[in-house]
């Protein structure tokens, strides 16, 4: 109807001429009208596709709308609230945020804690990306990206007693602070060790929050055992020494994961690439930290 010609029609569709033809036969077919007649080497409509083709293209418009790709997300110029679980690392927080204050000063980030509900939270767009730890299995209708395994090292304060003769019998000695969710019950590698009779590790305290066992750790002769990317920066701060685990443990693996349903849109791409990003990174970093600091205290 917009070309006046088969051949204009195949060249806008990308078509060859007979291609055309053969379909606006089967339609001619299908409506019991002529549709286009060629008169004096143009194609012409008839009544029936005059009237027809009001009706339709208001039809095709929308089919266009809701096939078109997502407009291009411009951080700089956008307002929008982003949701993230990821209760692991204040360094990690420290360094999304001031990506997104270098490229969106008008986006909001709520840093949450993991729901008890984070499945089915992330599943219905209530929150738009969440971490996970361990080799629990993800219900339908999430995707996810792998992360870095965590190691899992102990620290101690500077001048802990453990620390000159660290070994199974101060492990078994000195308290042991626990951090653990409630919300995704998910067991720590050093709980899954089977330790020696007599060697079990005392847990003097169960916390929900990590950014208590900094002061925690520093102030007492517990131990923590925790993974670097969230140790790292609270070494530093608190003046804490790590010490080499005293049992082999498996790598933790660690994903982040979103609703499939939402993956392909712009903005929750746009966060998403930056917050893992800003994991691996952060995790690369405190590797090096620390493990330079038991390279150190070993020579």
């Amino acid at each position: 109807m917009v070309e006046g010609s088969v051949a204009g029609a195949a060249t806008k569709l990308n078509k060859t001429p007979s291609a055309i033809s053969h379909a606006l036969a089967r339609l001619r077919d299908q409506v019991g009208d002529p549709l286009m007649v060629k008169v004096g080497g143009k194609m012409q409509a008839s009544p029936f596709a005059l009237q027809l083709i009001e009706d339709v293209r208001p039809i095709l418009n929308s089919i266009k709308r809701v096939l078109r790709l997502p407009e291009p997300f411009d951080p700089a110029t956008t307002a929008r609230t982003f949701r993230i679980a990821c209760p692991i690392s204040a360094t990690v927080l420290s360094r999304v945020m001031n990506r997104v204050q270098l490229a969106a000063p008008n986006i909001n980030i709520d840093w949450l804690q993991t729901p008890t509900e984070v499945y089915a939270a992330v599943s219905e767009g209530h929150i738009d990306l969440a971490h996970l730890g361990g080799e629990r299995r993800l219900p339908d209708g999430l995707d996810w990206a792998e992360m870095p395994p965590m190691k899992f090292i102990s620290f101690v304060r500077t001048g802990h007693p453990a620390i000159a003769d660290w070994g199974q019998g101060a492990w078994y000695r000195h308290g042991h602070i626990k951090v653990a969710s409630v919300a995704t019950n998910i067991r720590s590698p050093v709980d899954e060790v089977a330790p020696k009779p007599g060697t079990e590790r005392r847990i003097a305290a169960r916390i929900s929050e990590f950014s208590a066992v900094g002061p925690l750790v520093a102030e007492s002769d517990l131990i923590v055992t925790l993974p670097p990317v969230v140790m790292a920066s609270v070494m530093e701060t608190y003046g804490l020494v790590p010490l080499r685990p005293l049992t082999q443990m498996a790598p933790f693996r660690v994903r982040f994961f979103w609703s499939s349903r939402m993956a392909n849109d712009p903005a929750l791409i746009w966060i998403r690439e930056l917050v893992l990003d800003a994991y691996r990174a952060a995790h690369k970093d405190a590797e090096a930290l620390v493990g330079a600091r038991l390279k150190s205290a070993t020579q």
